[in-house]
């Protein structure tokens, strides 16, 4: 399936990004005053990392380390799943969906170009997510009355996994 929309045509051109010796601290006054729930980490052009909300909630304040001395390098995934700016709008929420990510570093030739989020996605044509929710919102009906879930459709998935639910 092709939206018609490519990665480019909604990504961010100027991501929100840190530098890995920041303190978490820092890390998340960043995020609240740009109002993101993650942060890419740069060494140079290239991406090199990645913070979120959850890795702060997760990785810093369940298991009670101070942000103030915890640097994001060490916390930040540096195994970045990435996505280039000339795919359809339909592969990144596959790659999402598939990796249980909700935002996607873009890259051409090794350098970041961009960032795509899960709401950069839903902001492109209103109307669409609409019949997208109502579909999820139909199927979850169905699953609750059938008690069974097999359900491969892209944006059901989607959608749970960015956190809507009904």
């Amino acid at each position: 399936m092709q939206t018609g929309y490519k990665v480019i045509d909604v990504m961010t051109n100027k991501p929100v990004v840190a530098e890995k010796t920041d303190s978490l601290k820092d890390a998340a006054n960043i995020m609240m005053h740009s109002n993101v729930n993650s942060l890419l980490v740069k060494e140079g052009e290239k991406a090199i990392g990645i913070v979120t909300d959850e890795d702060l909630v997760r990785k810093v304040i369940a298991k009670g380390l101070d942000p103030k001395k915890t640097k994001i390098k060490d916390i930040m995934e540096t195994d970045l799943i990435t996505i280039t700016p000339d795919k359809d709008i339909y592969e990144a929420m596959q790659v999402m969906r598939n990796h249980n990510i909700r935002q996607l570093p873009v890259v051409e030739k090794g350098k970041l170009v961009g960032f795509l989020t899960a709401k950069d996605i839903l902001k492109i044509q209103p109307e669409l997510f609409d019949l997208y929710i109502e579909k999820y919102e139909l199927k979850e009906e169905q699953r609750k009355l059938s008690e069974h879930h097999e359900d491969d459709d892209i944006f059901s998935d989607f959608f749970r996994k960015i956190g809507i639910k009904k």
